[in-house]
């Protein structure tokens, strides 16, 4: 995940910037309702009204519903496949972007002898954040940076793996590839991280190895320092993640205005690249994509007015 507003999976407070208007209404909704809230120190009790009961639609469609979970399935099988072929060819460049690269002329790391490696998210690409979710979506709340930091260092055990990804994982290192992991967690809660991974059954993931985070290579939630470190080591043939900042800080500028930033992504240089060495996992829970008002989302010669409801 990149809802970090500059980079790729974290839940830093630059990374989840705005959730949907209906994600809002909803919430706004729950809070209006009075619905409880439990003391931290106290164990969390089931929701006691009905709109606490009611789950964000952005949340259904990724954590609850089919079409969440084949969209994951299929990403992973693609990332699997690509994977495998992309290892028996052997290709010349990384997909990791090389130093001085723009939206409007990328260029690779060059693979030289690296060993080869697949690089991913963590948040919503490897994980499903479940109880962090549900403790936000049942008190009403929007995205807190305090609670997001307990939740690293204690929630371990409510974490469950994107589907695919346990199976995709397992053959990519079956193939002696390496899996490293690339996220906007803290350091300072490594462990935890490390742990959530093994009990999702998508470890193992070692800190400065196989697993790198916000603040180890330099500070803030951008991801091109640490993938241009891991790109110094390793051959990476797939990137995966839920935030275009996943893949490349170039889509986070805070400039970049949305239309623009869809276009670089889907029209320009890096359109060939989805589906064919780097891998987006849906997510509309959260994120800087979830921005835009209607001049940047309608185009005016897209614009239809039912003419059954004209005066």
């Amino acid at each position: 995940m990149n809802g970090k507003p500059c980079s790729g999976e974290s839940r830093r407070p630059v990374r989840l910037g705005n959730r949907s208007p209906a994600f809002a209404g909803i919430l706004a909704l729950l809070t209006l309702s009075g619905c409880a809230t439990v003391p931290a120190s106290t164990p969390r009790a089931a929701p006691a009204t009905a709109a606490a009961t009611t789950v964000p639609p952005a949340m259904q469609w990724l954590f609850g519903s089919g079409e969440g979970g084949t969209a994951s399935l299929q990403a992973y099988r693609a990332l699997r496949d690509h994977v495998l072929r992309s290892a028996r060819a052997r290709p010349a460049d990384s997909v990791v972007l090389a130093e001085g690269s723009t939206l409007a002329s990328p260029r690779f790391v060059p693979c030289a002898r690296k060993p080869l490696a697949v690089m991913l998210d963590v948040d919503e690409t490897a994980i499903q954040n479940l109880g962090y979710e549900y403790d936000e979506a049942v008190r009403g709340r929007s995205f807190d940076s305090a609670a997001w930091n307990r939740w690293e260092r204690t929630g371990e055990r409510s974490v469950a793996p994107m589907p695919g990804a346990v199976e995709a994982l397992r053959a990519i290192r079956a193939a002696g590839i390496e899996v490293i992991f690339n996220s906007n967690r803290q350091a300072a809660n490594a462990a935890h991280t490390e742990a959530a991974l093994d009990f999702a059954g998508l470890g193992p993931a070692r800190h400065g190895e196989t697993l790198f985070l916000q603040g180890d290579i330099a500070p803030g939630s951008g991801k091109d320092p640490r993938r241009a470190a891991v790109a110094g080591r390793w051959c990476v043939i797939a990137m995966a993640g839920d935030q275009l900042g996943d893949f490349s800080d170039l889509f986070n500028a805070r400039t970049l205005p949305v239309g623009e930033r869809r276009r670089a992504a889907v029209e320009g240089p890096f359109a060939g690249l989805w589906g064919n060495g780097w891998f987006m996992l849906s997510n509309p829970v959260y994120g800087p994509g979830l921005r835009g008002g209607f001049d940047d989302i309608f185009p005016q010669d897209r614009r239809w007015s039912d003419p059954g409801e004209r005066e």
